[in-house]
């Protein structure tokens, strides 16, 4: 039996990105960001404190660091 891949989640097999945070809708708990690559996108930011400038650790679409 193969080991995990330790990069990778064991649940989904998605792995963890950091991206900087450009802009949050408190109401709605979503946030604007952008990747090393420039690829932006919405995350749920609900489980973080995060303002624009800051970089979160994004797992299947949610902020989790």
């Amino acid at each position: 039996m193969a080991l995990p891949d330790p990069d990778h989640c064991i649940t989904c097999g998605d792995e963890a990105v950091r991206m900087r945070v450009l802009a949050v809708d408190e109401t709605r708990a979503l946030g604007l960001c952008e990747g090393a690559d420039g690829e932006r996108c919405t995350v749920e930011m609900a489980l973080v404190d995060a303002r624009p400038g800051d970089d979160v650790l994004v797992h299947a679409g949610t902020a989790i660091a």
